[in-house]
């Protein structure tokens, strides 16, 4: 990475476009302070230290700990308008035995299911391509709630207008804005033949603590995204989408051969790629680009870039050869979507 890249003060940027004052401020803080960072960078490799260590405060504090810092945490009733980093920082500094553990071992496999509203679209464009029942196969899908992106509801509104993919029964209607003139594809959902995820690191939803980390990976001045989560968890299905163990990469060559011919192959992301390093990058576009050689392929990905941008991408791999669209820009966390295809 080039070493004039300040990863603080990108996370503030990101924060501040994502709609976070707390964690915008609480990046510059610890950017500025030595001591801070240096705690922060035991994470694993390829674990990015911001999204870790303000996880493992907020797993602390939803636990139960307590601390003036849950002053300035909205989702825990907090309403404070004063500077929030001398008691984050004290909080650290009090919580380090605690916090330890939790940043040198845990990952940042959020379940933002919000994306879903990202996703129905994009895969609505991308069956009109490759024709339908689709075999999806999800990289790094977490728990597996945006496996299921075709099962919830979605209400796109435009000023005072409204769009909306009902689905009958569905639990969870999820709410995005829509920017710009264009309407995103909103008819009948194509039909799923299969569905499975690859995961280096599963949640299981029935460990009370793997639930907890999920909350915690929230941005805690968010509320509205925790509500969302909630409702999707509580209504979890009984018959879960199947997600295999172990690295995404080793295990997608099986999992686009399992596929019979008649079900177009499509392989989809969000915000996990923008975690590989390079290598793994051309990686997974080289196993890509081999399948085509026996059958298209293709790929959803939504994922961050250092200018900010959260373009939303649709890939058609065919006979060795790869081309790329942007279908929109977003928001990363699901709360609007400009449609550009």
């Amino acid at each position: 990475m080039d070493k004039s890249f300040d990863y603080w003060e990108y996370f503030a940027n990101e924060a501040r476009r994502a709609g976070s004052p707390l964690y915008e401020r609480l990046s510059r803080g610890v950017g500025g302070d030595e001591g801070l960072r240096e705690f922060a960078n035991g994470t694993r490799q390829g674990q990015p230290p911001g999204n870790i260590l303000f996880a493992a405060v907020h797993f602390l504090l939803l636990r139960g700990a307590q601390h003036p810092l849950r002053r300035h945490y909205r989702n825990l009733g907090g309403t404070s308008g004063e500077d929030p980093f001398p008691a984050f920082k004290d909080f650290v500094d009090t919580h380090r035995v605690e916090l330890s553990p939790l940043i040198a071992s845990r990952v940042t496999n959020t379940n933002e299911v919000a994306r879903s509203a990202l996703l129905a679209p994009a895969f609505r464009a991308l069956a009109k391509e490759s024709g339908e029942p689709l075999r999806l196969i999800e990289l790094g899908p977490s728990a597996g709630l945006n496996l299921l992106w075709d099962r919830y509801g979605v209400r796109y509104t435009r000023g005072s207008e409204g769009f909306s993919i009902d689905v009958p029964e569905a639990a969870l209607t999820l709410e995005c804005e829509l920017r710009g003139a264009k309407l995103p594809p909103l008819g009948p959902s194509p039909k799923i033949a299969s569905r499975v995820g690859l995961e280096r690191n599963p949640v299981d939803l029935a460990d009370a603590d793997a639930r907890d980390w999920l909350r915690a990976l929230v941005w805690p001045d968010q509320v509205a995204r925790f509500a969302v989560l909630e409702k999707a968890l509580a209504n979890f299905p009984g018959e879960k989408p199947a997600i295999r163990a172990g690295d995404a990469l080793s295990l997608l060559p099986e999992a686009m051969a399992e596929a019979p011919a008649d079900q177009p192959v499509c392989v989809y992301h969000t915000m996990v790629v923008y975690q590989f390093p390079d290598e793994m990058r051309e990686a997974l576009d080289a196993i890509l680009i081999l399948a085509s050689l026996r059958r298209p392929v293709w790929r959803i990905g939504l994922e961050g870039t250092l200018s900010g941008d959260n373009p939303l991408k649709l890939y058609a791999y065919r006979d060795g050869s790869k081309e790329e669209r942007t279908l929109g820009l977003c928001h990363p966390h699901g709360a609007w979507l400009e449609w550009l295809a």
